[in-house]
This record gives structure tokens, C-alpha cells and sequence, in this order.
């Protein structure tokens, strides 16, 4: 195995099990690899040869065997975003769309495939989760496609389609009165007294793992270079930091080489922990109550926060905060421009990234990857009453040319 565990603050070792905090000074587990190992299996050709998919770069996943899920999950398209770039006054921006990720369309496939594999591996026979919505699909999709049995836990007021994305699965959902930092708190118990394989509780360091591919993308995608900065959504802290892991894994094995970009943190206004620790100087982030549409990233006490701010502050990144006007303009911005429809999350990601060039902090003449990480056709409330009104006619040519304002003969 080229693989096993170790704490992120105090470096100490586990075993590759169901573990994730440190039992010496309660620091969050990490995957840790034999890169020596590694590096006698990986290449730029090795991984060309691979499927399409994240199991391309299967070397740097932490599983033993084969990959039981996920074969069609990840790899998703990098979008040269020219009409967004000019809107935004920048010279080079590419949109990494996670919104048509296979098989439900959010990142969540990237980390659920690994912490699936993983979950049967160690023998786990119940596949569950603590969600804000779209973990909650990929799980119930992937434990349906492995014969697992399954729940996700999920705060009772979660949208509509995020709820029929799940159930449609038949896992047993459990809706929580309370937050999203309720459910995970209720969830860390159930694991604990039942035993159950929870892909982000106690099978955590694995599912992080998943969130490296990316970041592989990204640089592959790029042919093989490095933007210069990426501005990533964060909820619980788990892609962000690993994003830059995974390009800095690429880096030390000789894949690619070049300048580490600069990551930036991206929150809605009303639920900004990590952007607050950011400005005020904290290593760890306080936790706050959420207040927000955007509920894919409504996480008030992140699990990963740590490892976010460090991760930023390593690279000379920022944070920014955006209000909710602005994440629904940032969702109409980015359809008008690229065709891309985003969940409210991805409207926060657009207008942080707007925000970070008005302020100087992003400049207008670097490369800028913006991470789009879930899909808007299961948020579609959110912008209830914004856009067009339909125009109402008949069916005859006349009705059209009335209601068009034009005659027979005139523009067409």
C-alpha cells in the first residue's frame, strides 16, 4: 500500500482505517503518500492513457484495488470564458464546470467515488453523510450503483430539488431541525455508536482525497501549466486546499512546473467564516450561524477551515464576501455569458471573483481559473421572479409580429 494517515497539525501516523481526528492533539487526518512509490507509477502518458475520468490519476487516490464507482465521474470541461473575461475586464479566465459532473452533477461525484471505493473496502456495509444538498445525491447515486445501503442526514429546510436528487435513490433521508453544523454534530455520533461508514465523518481523509482531481484537471487541462490563481467556493473547507495539493503533488513528482497559483476563498456574505478569520487575522475560523441562499456552501463551523486559511494565506490569496443580489447576479452573469447555469454557490464564486478584480486584488493580466462546483436546475427557486417575462400570444404570424411591435415585411 502506497498510502496511510497522518494529522495534519502534529504529523503523527495511523493506519489507512475509518479514522479522522487525531487521537494525541484532536488535529483532522490526511491521506499521506509514498511519493517515492508514486512516482514510479505516474507520468503525463501514463495518465493520457487513462480512462477519462479521475481514476486517470489513480496512483495519487487512496484506494488498494480496483475503483468500484465513479468510472464516468470527473474530468469535466475547462471552459475558455472569453465573453465573461471581457465582461469582467480580464485578459484570460477559464470556467472549470463541475455542473455536469456524472453521474449528479456537482464535485461531490469526485470525492464520493473515492470514499465509496474506500467504504468497501474497509468492509462498511451502510454508506452515509451529513449534506447541505448535493453530497446527499452522490451518495444515495453511488451507494444505489454499489448495493449499499444508505442514509444522508440533511437540515430540514434544504431546496426541493436537492431533496428529489436524493430521494430518487430510495436511501433513507433524515431531515434535521436545525443547521447543516447540527446534522454533521448529530452525524459524528452515529457514526460513533453505530458503526456506520460516513463518507465525511469518519471516512473524511479519503473523500478529501477525491477533491485533488480538480485540481489535476485543471493543470492537464491547461496543458500541463498553471494558472495563476483560482477562486474556489468553500463550505466545509474540503477543495480548496486540496486543489493546491494536488497541483503542488503534480509539481513534486516533475509533472509540471512553475509558479504555485494563488487560491482565493469565495463565501456568501451570510455564512463567511473562513473570509472573516481571513481579515481578522485568526488561524482558526469562529464559527457562525448561516443566513444565506446559498445552502450548497451554508457551513458555519468547516471542518477543513484550518487548512483553507493556511492554504490562502501560504499563497498570498484573499477572501471576499459577497451579499445575496450579488450571488443571483453572478448566476445570471455567467449563463448570459458562457451558457453555464450555476447554483447559487457558483453565483457566489462569480461575484467574489468580480469583487477581487475591482478591488486590484486579482489583476486583470493573469490567468484565472473559477471553480463552478454544482449545477442550477436543482436551485431553480433561487431565482424565482429575476429575468425575462414570457410574452404571451397567439398562433398566428399576426399575433407574433403584434406582440413583436412589427409587420409583415419588416425585421426579422
Amino acid at each position: 500500500m502506497t498510502f496511510s494517515l497522518r494529522c495534519h497539525v502534529c504529523h503523527a501516523p495511523f493506519p489507512a482505517t475509518a479514522l479522522f481526528v487525531c487521537d494525541k492533539c484532536m488535529g483532522p487526518l490526511e491521506v499521506h503518500f509514498d511519493y517515492d512509490a508514486v512516482k514510479l507509477q505516474i507520468s503525463r502518458e501514463s495518465i493520457a492513457a487513462g480512462p477519462r475520468s479521475i481514476w486517470r490519476y489513480r496512483p495519487l487516490l487512496p484506494i488498494e484495488g480496483e475503483p468500484r464507482t465513479g468510472l464516468h465521474s470527473g474530468f469535466t470541461p475547462l471552459v475558455k470564458a472569453d465573453r465573461l473575461a471581457k465582461r469582467l475586464g480580464v485578459r484570460e479566465l477559464y470556467v472549470k464546470d463541475d455542473s455536469v459532473n456524472h453521474p449528479t452533477c456537482s464535485y461531490k461525484d469526485r470525492v464520493v467515488s473515492v470514499a465509496a471505493t474506500r467504504a468497501v473496502e474497509l468492509g462498511f456495509t451502510m454508506f452515509a453523510c451529513a449534506s447541505t444538498g448535493n453530497l446527499a445525491g452522490s451518495v444515495a447515486s453511488h451507494a444505489a450503483r454499489l448495493g449499499l445501503d444508505c442514509s444522508v442526514f440533511i437540515p430540514d429546510n434544504l431546496e426541493p430539488g436537492k431533496v428529489t436528487g436524493a430521494a430518487v435513490y430510495n436511501p433513507r433521508i433524515i431531515a434535521v431541525r436545525g443547521n447543516y453544523d447540527d446534522v454533521n454534530r448529530l452525524c459524528t455520533q452515529v457514526a460513533d455508536q453505530y458503526g456506520w461508514g460516513f463518507a465525511n465523518i469518519n471516512l473524511r481523509a479519503y473523500y478529501a482525497e477525491g477533491a485533488k482531481t480538480y485540481g489535476f484537471e485543471i493543470v492537464e487541462q491547461l496543458g500541463w501549466t498553471l494558472p495563476r490563481h483560482i477562486v474556489s467556493p468553500v463550505a466545509g473547507g474540503t477543495l480548496l486546499p486540496r486543489i493546491l495539493k494536488g497541483i503542488n503533488e503534480f509539481r513534486s513528482l516533475g509533472l509540471v512546473e512553475g509558479e504555485e497559483p494563488r487560491v482565493y476563498a469565495a463565501q456568501a456574505a451570510g455564512c463567511a467564516p473562513v473570509v472573516k478569520a481571513l481579515d481578522e487575522g485568526l488561524e482558526f475560523p469562529d464559527p457562525v450561524k448561516p443566513d444565506t441562499i446559498a445552502k450548497s456552501i451554508a457551513i458555519g463551523n468547516p471542518a477543513d477551515g484550518f487548512q483553507v486559511v493556511s492554504a490562502i494565506r501560504s499563497t498570498g490569496g484573499a477572501g471576499a464576501m459577497v451579499g445575496e443580489d450579488a450571488i443571483l447576479d453572478g448566476i445570471e452573469l455567467l449563463a448570459e455569458t458562457e451558457g453555464i447555469f450555476t447554483e447559487p454557490a457558483g453565483g457566489v464564486t462569480v461575484a467574489a471573483t468580480k469583487q477581487l478584480i475591482e478591488r486590484g486584488v486579482i489583476p486583470p493580466d493573469e490567468s484565472i481559473v473559477i471553480c463552478i462546483t454544482g449545477n442550477g436546475y436543482k436551485t431553480v427557486e433561487a431565482l424565482h421572479g429575476r429575468g425575462p417575462v414570457p410574452i404571451h400570444i397567439g398562433r398566428s404570424l399576426a399575433d407574433f409580429e403584434a406582440a413583436m411591435g412589427t409587420q409583415a415585411g419588416g425585421q426579422r
